[in-house]
């Protein structure tokens, strides 16, 4: 291999390692309260008609009113796989006081319905296909990395986003402030 080969894929290697670190040691690890989103695209995410693994279309405006939890991953996606048991956790946990947690798949249905056989959750699995991606990006996902995560109050506002996984305490902590009436002014 020749010298300026060899630099070239030296830096390549050098600059993705320098990202990977980025991401990794960057405040990522907690989550962007009261982000802004635009209510047009909030909105065409709350009218989305998906189908679940089996192909029944499921509409998540069927949630208006409730706190949602919308989670977009991949079956590919080590930390959306990782994250999916406190989710489930955390869905019986809350559902009683009006959460409604939903995962949206970047992937296709048939390998959603192989994890969802292999890993049963306790929340509907969507897919969306990699046509999801861009309505990822309009809200707020401009890396278009996954998992990303919205929490969104039942008045429709977003109440936090998380690009990266999400540790349980940390949602739990959202899911507390997201739920709870606000105080006096």
């Amino acid at each position: 291999m020749n010298v300026p080969k060899l630099l070239g894929l030296l830096l390549l290697a050098a600059t993705a390692l320098f990202a990977g670190m980025h991401f990794q040691s960057r405040p990522a690890d907690s989550a962007t309260s009261s982000p802004k989103t635009p209510p047009q695209t909030l909105q065409r995410l709350l009218q989305l008609r998906l189908p679940d693994a089996q192909g029944q279309e499921v509409s998540l405006a069927q949630w208006q009113g409730r706190t949602l939890v919308v989670n977009f991953w991949a079956t590919w996606c080590p930390p959306c796989k990782e994250e999916m048991p406190a989710f489930s956790r955390l869905q019986r946990q809350w559902q009683e006081r009006g959460v409604q947690f939903v995962g949206i798949a970047v992937d296709s249905a048939q390998n959603v319905r192989r994890f969802a056989a292999a890993s049963p959750v306790s929340y509907p699995l969507l897919v969306g296909g990699n046509g999801i991606q861009e309505l990822t990006r309009e809200l707020g996902n401009q890396a278009l990395g996954l998992p990303f995560t919205l929490v969104i109050r039942a008045d429709g506002q977003v109440h936090a986003m998380k690009l990266g996984g999400l540790r349980e305490a940390e949602l739990d902590s959202l899911l507390q402030a997201a739920v709870s009436p606000p105080g006096p002014p």
